[in-house]
């Protein structure tokens, strides 16, 4: 398996990932239109043609036999052309010490406080290939990439994670909080927001504070929590130094989830090494391994080992980044726990 750069010629396999997806991935709508221009922009923004408020990073995973079977994206910097909304979760104190009354009651906040952020966004990957270490391959080559370039990137990376939702795509959030201002189905708003029609949410969003004691139990007990198909992803991102601060998504209240990016293990621990084209050995650990580019970037997960300044790896490894004996790589251990 392979990460690299989305290509024009890709377009109708993300139509068939972004078809499979269901509710819940507002940044892949399946739509033709908006798939091809983000794959336009994408192309731009790889080529260094795109401005930090407008670059996207949309990245593909690709199998030894041509295959595209998932995606995944960096927004270099959210809010700065189109509002970005979130919720802040607060506490209202109201006491009365005539009628010996305390309460402590949640409140929702109207918020763009993580304009500006890098967002991990649109992770998908197909379900026959959510084995070995593709999702995590997946997800962490993006570290790989900000830690090369780290001059196109923010100080702090988010992530905003799906949240409670049933079989047949009903938020109970929604449908205590959202529907009465939007008069919309959960799906039809989120399919709004993931082709860039955010307007609504500004002009029908109330901007007081929201007391969560008006939500029904269901909705309060969905706020910060991930759907059970997203728990693996919000681990793997925890074990990366991410964490939950009080913020979630305005429609289902799912948890966004943030970390300094020179914090983040894969990009604080990952080095520059030269390629060893040999035999890894039984002492080999999962390593990721990015070729460095950035239009043409391959980032691979393969066992190596590193000796005496060089990342030894198998020959198969050396073809699907495209490299020769001798070249730089950055590589860093998948996950905390190899050492090497």
């Amino acid at each position: 398996m392979i990460v690299r750069p989305v290509r024009s010629s890709d377009q109708q396999a993300l139509f068939d990932l972004a078809s499979s997806t269901g509710a819940g991935l507002t940044t892949l709508p399946a739509n033709h239109e908006r798939l091809a221009h983000r794959v336009s922009w994408a192309e731009k923004t790889f080529r260094g043609e795109a401005d930090r408020a407008d670059a996207d990073y949309l990245f593909v995973l690709e199998d030894d036999d041509g295959r595209v079977v998932g995606i995944s994206a960096i927004a270099a910097a959210v809010g700065k052309r189109e509002p970005w909304y979130n919720f802040r979760v607060g506490l209202t104190v109201s006491a009365s010490q005539e009628l010996k009354i305390h309460r402590e009651i949640p409140t929702l906040f109207l918020a763009n406080d993580l304009t500006g952020h890098s967002e991990l966004c649109s992770l998908f990957l197909q379900a026959d290939s959510r084995s070995g270490m593709n999702g995590r391959l997946l997800s962490k080559a993006r570290f790989l990439f900000m830690a090369e370039f780290r001059s196109l990137f923010g100080d702090k990376v988010i992530a905003e994670m799906r949240g409670m939702s049933d079989e047949q795509g009903h938020s109970p959030f929604w449908e205590s909080l959202g529907r009465h201002f939007f008069r919309m189905e959960f799906s039809q708003a989120d399919y709004l927001t993931g082709v860039g029609n955010k307007a609504f949410i500004a002009e029908l969003m109330p901007k007081f504070p929201l007391y969560t004691c008006f939500l029904t139990e269901q909705a309060r007990a969905t706020i910060g929590r991930v759907h059970p198909n997203t728990e693996p992803a919000l681990a793997m991102l925890k074990g990366e130094g991410f964490s939950y601060q009080g913020y979630v998504d305005i429609f289902d209240a799912g948890p966004a989830i943030e970390a300094e990016t020179d914090r983040i293990r894969a990009i604080q621990n990952s080095e520059i090494l030269v390629l060893a084209i040999g035999t890894p050995g039984e002492h080999a650990s999962p390593y990721l391994i990015h070729n460095r580019k950035r239009e043409d970037c391959r980032i691979t997960a393969a066992a190596a080992r590193i000796a005496s300044g060089t990342l030894v790896v198998d020959a198969p490894t050396a073809r699907r980044l495209q490299m020769t004996a001798g070249a730089q790589v950055r590589a860093v251990p998948l996950s905390a726990r190899n050492t090497h």
